[in-house]
């Protein structure tokens, strides 16, 4: 394998794994909220954690693989066009809780900004860039909820779909699938900074599990496709 496809065989898997993880969970979400099933813990901790330990996954695998990107403009104009069709789709298959600023909205806007911002961040020491962002993220990340160590924070900041956009929802904002550009921009940049920390080491080597290499190499199709096929399967299910 040459250079980059091994630095990126570790990535591509775990992406694979999270991608799994992703299709139960929301399967999951399918039999909770549509098909009626009694399941408390998965509106409890335990669900949140599930979810959580996806989304970070995916948003730091995005950050760590960015350098490895040439065409960042492309790629990150075709994340927010996908973005864009899922909030269409949403709104009318669900709308009365469509994704608004969902995941895919994020790493697009994130690919874009980091790039804008490339300049800047490297000449950071990587170390400190990584522990700049891990604290950032830290600081602000319930910020979404209205706080900032704990102090509430003035309801004028929550006033529109562009507040909400970058972290401050107003009231009434709903949507399924919410990930803003604070905190989440600031655990991406940890993922590239982490990327530059290890930058001439080693890559880490593991045994190839070609089926999960293979979903991670094609997350973004998987990502768009995953949801009607479960709803396809939840119908099938229903004729029987």
């Amino acid at each position: 394998m040459s250079q980059p496809a091994v630095r990126r065989e570790l990535p591509d898997a775990l992406r694979g794994f999270s991608l799994c993880s992703m299709i139960l969970y929301h399967g999951m979400w399918d039999l909770v909220f549509l098909g009626g099933i009694q399941a408390p813990w998965y509106t409890a901790l335990p669900g949140f954690l599930w979810q959580q330990s996806i989304c970070w996954c995916f948003i730091l695998l995005s950050g760590y693989c960015h350098p490895l990107g040439r065409r960042h403009w492309r790629r990150g104009l075709l994340l927010l066009a996908c973005g864009a069709l899922i909030r269409a789709a949403t709104s009318a298959v669900l709308p009365e809780a469509p994704i608004r600023f969902g995941v895919l909205t994020l790493l697009g806007a994130c690919t874009l900004l980091l790039r804008l911002l490339r300049p800047a961040a490297e000449k950071l020491p990587p170390a400190v860039g990584l522990g700049c962002s891990a604290a950032l993220f830290a600081l602000t990340y319930r910020i979404p909820q209205g706080l900032l160590l704990g102090s509430a924070l003035p309801r004028t900041l929550y006033r529109s779909q562009l507040t909400a956009f970058l972290g401050f929802p107003p009231a009434g904002f709903v949507s399924s699938d919410y990930f803003p550009l604070v905190p989440w921009f600031f655990l991406f940049c940890a993922g590239a900074f982490f990327f530059r920390l290890r930058e001439g080491r080693p890559p880490v080597q593991i045994p190839r599990i070609p089926v999960l290499s293979w979903m991670g190499r094609h997350s973004l199709l998987i990502y768009l496709l995953h949801q009607p096929a479960l709803y396809g399967l939840g119908m099938l299910a229903n004729l029987f």
